[in-house]
């Protein structure tokens, strides 16, 4: 595990950073003010890994160490002074599929190292990665990511199931991590770019 650790701190701040992005896209699009900017920021980035450690019996995180608070105000400096038009059309989508990918892989690694069993470690993978974009759009009153018909749980299934499922084979370290993030942003770049999705019930 401790040739692991690394790797597991650099996917958080990954996780973090992107996912502070996405609070801050979808923020400046509503015209908010820069001190509302980084609050979207940070509850995008930590919302899903407060639910997590809660859930986990695990110190909350970011209430124990202040540099994801203060990575999450910096990124939204950073991207507040970025013109929105700069901005590509779907940058926030893109950046959303990277933080998922990544976000999932690490929730499901830290339920692990808390003794929590692989099923329910895969199921904190999801919780993990989907709860802050989910967050995001209520608090910002726009229609929620899980709503719109492409997959979006699915990539995050994938990430998270691929990890935990090659780490108990015994397929050597880091390879489950970089498969999973990788087949993770593969699947939710494909919904993105077709409009992949399941299909819907019917209604009746």
């Amino acid at each position: 595990m401790h040739e692991l650790v690394p790797l597991i701190r650099l996917l958080d701040i990954a996780g973090l950073a992107v996912f502070a992005v996405t609070g801050v896209l979808v923020a400046v699009r509503k015209r908010v003010d820069l001190i509302s900017a980084c609050f979207f920021a940070l509850v995008t980035a930590v919302g899903g890994g407060t639910l997590r450690d809660l859930l986990i019996d695990a110190p909350v995180f970011w209430m124990h160490d202040a540099s994801p608070v203060l990575l999450c105000v910096a990124v939204a400096l950073a991207a507040w002074l970025v013109p929105l038009r700069w901005w590509p059309d779907r940058a926030l989508e893109w950046f959303d599929a990277a933080g998922l990918a990544v976000y999932s892989v690490y929730g499901a690694s830290k339920a692990i190292q808390f003794g929590v069993p692989l099923i329910p470690a895969v199921a904190a993978g999801v919780i993990t990665a989907c709860t802050g974009g989910v967050v995001r759009d209520i608090t910002l009153g726009v229609p929620s990511i899980l709503m719109r018909h492409e997959l979006y749980v699915s990539p995050a299934l994938t990430a998270s199931l691929l990890y935990v499922g090659l780490g108990w084979a015994g397929l050597a370290a880091p390879l489950p991590a970089i498969l999973g993030v990788s087949a993770g942003f593969a699947l939710r770049g494909a919904a993105i770019r077709w409009g992949l999705a399941w299909p819907p019930h019917p209604g009746n």
